[in-house]
């Protein structure tokens, strides 16, 4: 979208081509069939407010933007599926859920150092920050106001939770009350739906969702999964073939090892414009997007936030892990490492972890068209999770007994070593991530702005050349400065 406050006096909105436009102004709507478009301005004259929801599903405001005579208010529900990202210019305001859309507003040389110290030392949190000065995130039930004034973010309260599990009826089987709540949500999240797709990676999560989708029944199901390579990727590809017969998807399988982080002709090595701060594996599952949306999917579902829901952990006493030490760190990260937690969003519906995950993973579903759908963090999942005793989510029991009862082996609902994508990093790092790492050594943003320590950046290499393996860590600083890059 694009807004100019002048425009908003007396607006004369039209609509032509899914994009209304009233003078400069205009909001194109994300054209995805699964989402549904309210224009209104009939509550006073010259107000109107748009509501962009999912069809069918309860709770299901994805984000509203309420215009007045000089005045915008963009709100977001809980959902979090993409974040809108927003950023002023004098009188006008700019919004997108692709970051990459706002490019000419943006001035990498202008960056927010507690967010590239987050970056760099993986210790990301939830929060409007960006990486780029004045451009801010909008996140879950958040909302921004922009006037003459300038633009400004307001939280919400934090959500309420369930804080201690409670005693199960003697009646009450665990597992069939979540089958027909996981079911029910998946569902209404696909009202009129032909064609879905579900992220089958071989794991509990995905398979308990893969359960419910072919309960729901859709006239086609599509099943896509990276496979890792390796003993461990022979292991995920039976998995996955049992699951896939028993559901009946249609299934296709990526070999991840072929398209690992920075691969030649991927978005990072062709320096397509895209998020600084994207999932390592974009790559990979850009293939795996393009695969789904020339099958004409429409909803893809993942297994997102099925670690979360299942954690043991106390909301009122919550310890981060220790974060990884990062020789190359240049000064100004170091200063900025004590803002880290500074301007955090308050405590969420969702999983907080779950709802970063969405901000790197499903803009690239909807640049193609899908809409990504994670059931098991709905609401409903998640309050039921945390009532749940502990000893069901413990090792993710209660999703292995509904895998069982599928008639699924143990070698499917439980087995002894799950897939993991290490080979895959390994692999990218190796044969093209040092490459791109000369070039940073003699040209580099992060080092220019002294947020990386050149020295010991080209010492971590030259260690590298001589590993067994490769730090994983360099993929941090290497992601952040090509992404940086393909910005300019």
């Amino acid at each position: 979208m694009h807004l100019r406050l002048r425009d908003l006096r007396e607006p004369n909105w039209t609509l032509f081509g899914g994009v209304w436009t009233t003078g400069a102004s205009w909001i194109k709507p994300a054209n995805l069939s699964v989402l549904v478009t309210e224009f209104n301005d009939d509550r006073a004259p010259n107000w109107v407010n748009v509501i962009v929801r999912e069809e069918g599903r309860e709770q299901n405001d994805y984000v509203s933007l309420t215009m007045a005579p000089e005045e915008v208010q963009l709100a977001a529900g809980a959902f979090g599926t993409a974040p809108v990202y927003v950023v002023a210019d004098g009188e006008e305001l700019y919004g997108s859920w692709d970051i990459a859309d706002l490019r000419p507003y943006i001035r990498t040389d202008r960056l927010v150092p507690r967010v590239v110290a987050r970056t760099l030392t993986r210790q990301h949190r939830y929060t409007a920050d960006t990486l780029f000065e004045g451009v801010y995130r909008l996140t879950e039930r958040a909302s921004v106001v922009f006037n003459a004034a300038g633009l400004s973010v307001h939280y919400p309260e934090p959500a309420e939770h369930v804080l201690e599990p409670r005693k199960l009826r003697a009646d009450l089987d665990p597992v069939d009350a979540f089958d027909g709540l996981l079911n029910h949500v998946v569902r209404q999240a696909s009202t009129g739906v032909e064609c879905v797709g579900v992220e089958l990676s071989g794991g509990a999560d995905s398979g308990n969702v893969a359960l419910s989708v072919r309960a729901v029944g859709f006239p086609r199901a599509h099943s896509f999964g990276l496979l890792v390579g390796g003993a461990i990727g022979v292991q995920q590809r039976v998995r996955r073939a049992a699951l896939a017969e028993l559901c009946g998807f249609r299934d296709s399988a990526i070999p991840a090892l072929q398209h690992p982080p920075f691969v030649s002709g991927g978005v990072r090595a062709a320096r397509r414009p895209h998020d600084p701060a994207g999932a390592f594996y974009q790559e990979a599952f850009d293939v795996l997007r393009d695969q789904a949306a020339t099958r004409g999917c429409e909803v893809m579902f993942t297994g997102s936030g099925g670690d979360e829901i299942n954690a043991h952990h106390s909301r009122t006493d919550v310890q981060l892990p220790d974060p990884p030490s990062v020789p190359w760190l240049g000064r100004r990260a170091v200063e900025a490492i004590t803002d880290v937690n500074e301007a955090l969003a308050p405590m969420s519906v969702l999983p907080l972890p779950t709802l970063m995950g969405f901000g790197m993973h499903n803009p690239g579903y909807l640049r193609r068209g899908i809409w990504p759908v994670s059931p098991l963090v709905d609401p409903r999942i998640v309050r039921f999770m945390e009532q749940l005793p502990h000893e069901y989510k413990r090792g993710k029991a209660m999703f292995r007994s509904r895998l069982r009862r599928a008639g699924l082996s143990d070698s499917v609902a439980a087995p002894a070593e799950p897939e993991n994508f290490l080979a895959v990093m390994e692999a990218g790092l190796r044969m093209y991530g040092l490459p791109e790492l000369d070039a940073m050594l003699g040209d580099s943003v992060l080092v220019d702005l002294g947020y990386v320590d050149p020295k010991r950046l080209a010492q971590a290499r030259q260690d590298a050349k001589s590993a067994s393996v490769v730090p994983d860590l360099l993929c941090d600083v290497l992601a952040l400065e090509v992404g940086l890059r393909a910005l300019t």
